[in-house]
């Protein structure tokens, strides 16, 4: 019967890794807030206006290349996606490798957990 607690334990661990991990990458709004700021020379994120991207207002749940007045590449507009956690997480990695062809000259936030926390902060404050 000492396989039982051996089991037990190796449940235990992995229910404990997979918190911890999912813990890893979940946003916190105040560290997105200074990703951010790596955002904001480019991108408005409260009045909806057009720099040299796209406002960022609304930008969760909007469909990609659906600003209206911002001239968006043919790659931009031809992608049916719509800015979710996953899609925006995928397309801040590697803006280039998500949309071929699109304008932003941003090479992408490599660390998971930037990407996670500007995510937590533009569903907080874009609306």
């Amino acid at each position: 019967m000492k396989v039982l607690p051996l089991i037990l334990g190796a449940a235990v661990l992995a229910v404990t890794g997979s918190a911890v991990a999912g813990a890893q990458t979940a946003g916190d709004p105040a560290k997105g807030k200074t990703v951010y700021a790596r955002c904001a020379a480019c991108h408005d994120l409260n009045t909806g206006a057009t720099r040299l991207g796209p406002s960022m207002k609304g930008i969760v749940g909007r469909k990609a290349g659906s600003v209206a007045g911002f001239n968006y590449s043919p790659a931009m507009k031809a992608k049916a996606v719509t800015w979710n956690a996953q899609a925006l997480d995928q397309y801040l990695a590697a803006p280039a490798k998500f949309i071929p062809g699109n304008r932003m000259p941003f090479a992408g936030l490599p660390n998971p957990q930037d990407r996670a926390d500007l995510i937590a902060y533009l569903k907080q404050a874009a609306k």
